[in-house]
């Protein structure tokens, strides 16, 4: 989720950029409901109020990004900007990133973003990328200005839980050494079909954190697929009525049916009505596959992506990997 910046109006102080800490996100929390209600607000739905996310989902997104967490305050040190920056070895990402509303329009939303590209750059990211609302003309404006350029929509679709024939294996139940050594195995799935790619810190953080589980789909004893999923909602208070996948990673695609079946079944055990996608537009066939199990498109997002750091699709295997928290 991304918001940007209104026409220039002369600047005021601001200072940055800081690395956050869980101890920001009260204020991470008010800008970002401030500056997505006002974006909401702009497109002409003015009843939309963005509720705060979920402390926990906070603590995720500030640790994963680590001294990518970015955000800048005012002269009375209030934070007023933000940009949480991740890497996932050779994947960079930003979001959610946002300038608070009274600060928009000088060019605060500019500075963020180049930070970002910079912080990503030493990271040695080859993919630079975000997600943004397709139907806010303004912000593809913005991002294009600064060198990004439109890729495939990202798709959310969503499956009802289901009772399986059984619970399928997960990550959260294997004791800490099988636990190492399987997330070691993830990595070396994940690098035979994306070189480059590293989802382990999400692994690592989303066990620890309890925010979710790691499905594991095994053939003769070998894992050929696995998929990180939240239960936590995104919203404090909130019922936990979705299992989200955040990263997918299969050695063959023939094996999503299988896989969803997995995920469906982890969904109805863990107490959640439904299991939500977010499929890339770079795999048609697998939105057939979604289509044909009954799934409902539920979002879009437009996925940008910095001119000469775009992603390429796998030619054997898919990866589904979430630029949203």
């Amino acid at each position: 989720m991304t918001v940007t910046s209104r026409p220039f109006r002369r600047a005021r102080p601001v200072e940055g950029p800081f690395v956050a800490t869980v101890g920001d996100i009260v204020q991470l929390n008010e800008v970002f409901t401030e500056a997505f209600t006002e974006r909401y607000r702009k497109d002409g739905m003015t009843g939309v109020r963005v509720p705060p996310l979920h402390p926990s989902i906070w603590q995720y997104a500030i640790e994963d990004a680590g001294d990518g967490a970015l955000y800048w305050r005012d002269e009375r040190a209030r934070i007023v900007a933000f940009n949480m920056v991740h890497h996932s070895g050779t994947e960079g990402w930003m979001g959610p990133l946002c300038v608070r509303p009274d600060q928009q329009g000088m060019g605060l939303g500019k500075v963020i973003v180049q930070a970002g590209l910079r912080w990503l750059r030493l990271q040695h990211a080859k993919v630079i990328g975000l997600e943004t609302m397709p139907r806010t003309m303004d912000n593809i404006g913005f991002y294009s200005n600064l060198g990004f350029v439109p890729g495939p929509l990202t798709v959310t679709l969503t499956l009802d839980a289901a009772s399986g024939d059984r619970p399928p294996r997960t990550l959260a139940a294997l004791p800490q050494d099988e636990k190492r050594t399987m997330i070691a195995s993830c990595l070396a799935l994940t690098t035979r079909v994306a070189p480059g790619y590293d989802f382990t810190r999400e692994l690592e953080l989303t066990d620890r954190l309890a925010l979710g589980d790691t499905i594991l789909l095994e053939r003769d004893g070998s894992l050929v697929g696995f998929a990180l999923c939240h239960i936590t909602p995104l919203v404090e208070g909130r019922s936990r009525d979705e299992l989200r996948v955040l990263k997918l990673v299969l050695a063959h695609r023939a094996d999503l049916p299988r896989m969803l079946g997995a995920l469906t079944t982890c969904a109805h055990r863990s107490g959640a009505r439904r299991l939500a996608v977010r499929l890339q537009g770079d795999y048609p066939d697998a939105y057939r596959t979604l289509v044909s199990l009954g799934a409902r498109v539920r979002w879009t997002d437009l996925r940008m992506c910095a001119h000469g750091w775009s992603e390429v699709a796998p030619v054997e295997g898919m990866v589904l990997s979430n630029w949203e928290i």
